[in-house]
């Protein structure tokens, strides 16, 4: 089975800085080949980046990137476009407002019966110097936090008490992981998987002259990895599963387990609360990698490896790992 493509579902209010996401993502892609989805072209500052063609409701970047202007109707014909193998892209950004409600596109993604595309997580992006205000006019900013597998806290540089904001925002969250920025600036490779950029010697891209460098944005998350050759027993993995460390967002990874009578290696693929296994080829050892904010590696390593067991497990228990099997 080819590797699915993260549709990510990027939802906010009005001035909160989804575009400048957007458009960051666009502009650090690197050798991703990004596809996203728009209600209009307004959200995209195409004028800032190099245009390499435009046909009908596509505009083609020349780092390889799509910038597709749909609505509700043409999503899923769009998605499906974008996930043939001739259109080469590595992930779906979806930018949810003027098109649907974060839920409502969420489901929509979820729903979508194409076999090359995973469920990559809705990002709420918060404009943290108006979370009051907007809170009581939009009380479903409330609701929108709730259901976020992440968090952008944007606009961090002006809010006037941002730890009690931050604990303002994780009491209505509290489990998902949120990301302080300043200009919307996450690190990619929090959403997705990026692909190394590939450069010439001596030539500089458009994302190069259009992003500030600094390190700032690689602090906003850590990684951490999880390798044994010990069989994983299955409940209790799905227990850890239940119970996330807080602030992990995505997980990914091969898992073995040790129950007989089943089939044995399965990819998996997390995102906030959604989960799916895949049985998969290869040989006997468990490699995982966590990627959230404020990771505690050392509690998480410890967690997982109380799940091995050099005893084979009761067949029954992989009854909980297959519940979540991709159909």
């Amino acid at each position: 089975m080819a590797k699915q493509i993260p549709v990510v579902v990027v939802a906010g209010f009005l001035g909160s800085g989804k575009t400048t996401l957007l458009n960051h993502l666009l502009t650090t892609a690197g050798g991703t080949r990004i596809g996203v989805l728009v209600n209009d072209f307004g959200s995209v500052n195409v004028d800032a980046m190099a245009v390499a063609g435009q046909v009908d409701s596509t505009i083609s970047l020349s780092n390889g990137c799509l910038c597709c202007a749909v609505d509700v109707s043409e999503l899923d014909d769009m998605l499906a476009r974008l996930a043939k193998p001739a259109a080469g892209i590595d992930v779906i950004v979806i930018e949810a407002s003027g098109l649907a409600e974060p839920e409502t596109m969420v489901k929509m993604v979820l729903a979508t019966g194409n076999q090359r595309l995973g469920y990559g997580g809705l990002v709420l992006v918060v404009d943290a110097a108006e979370f009051t205000t907007t809170s009581t006019r939009h009380p479903e900013l409330l609701k929108h936090l709730r259901l976020a597998d992440l968090v952008v806290l944007n606009k961090s540089d002006r809010a006037e008490d941002l730890p009690a904001l931050r604990r303002e925002v994780e009491r209505h969250t509290p489990g998902t992981p949120v990301v302080e920025a300043d200009h919307a600036r996450v690190d990619p490779a929090l959403l997705f998987d990026p692909r190394p950029r590939e450069r010439k010697f001596g030539q500089l891209s458009f994302e190069d002259l259009a992003e500030p460098h600094d390190d700032h944005v690689h602090a906003l998350y850590t990684s951490v990895e999880f390798t044994t050759g010990v069989p994983v027993h299955p409940r209790r993995f799905m227990d850890f599963l239940d119970d996330r460390p807080a602030g992990l967002y995505r997980m990914k990874g091969s898992v073995h387990f040790g129950a007989r009578g089943h089939h044995q290696r399965y990819t998996l693929h997390t995102v906030g609360d959604y989960l799916r296994f895949e049985p998969t080829t290869g040989g006997s050892t468990t490699r995982l990698v966590m990627i959230g904010t404020d990771l505690d590696a050392e509690s998480i390593t410890t967690r997982l490896e109380a799940c091995t067991t050099d005893t084979p497990a009761d067949p029954r228990t992989m009854l909980d790992v297959l519940r979540y099997l991709r159909a």
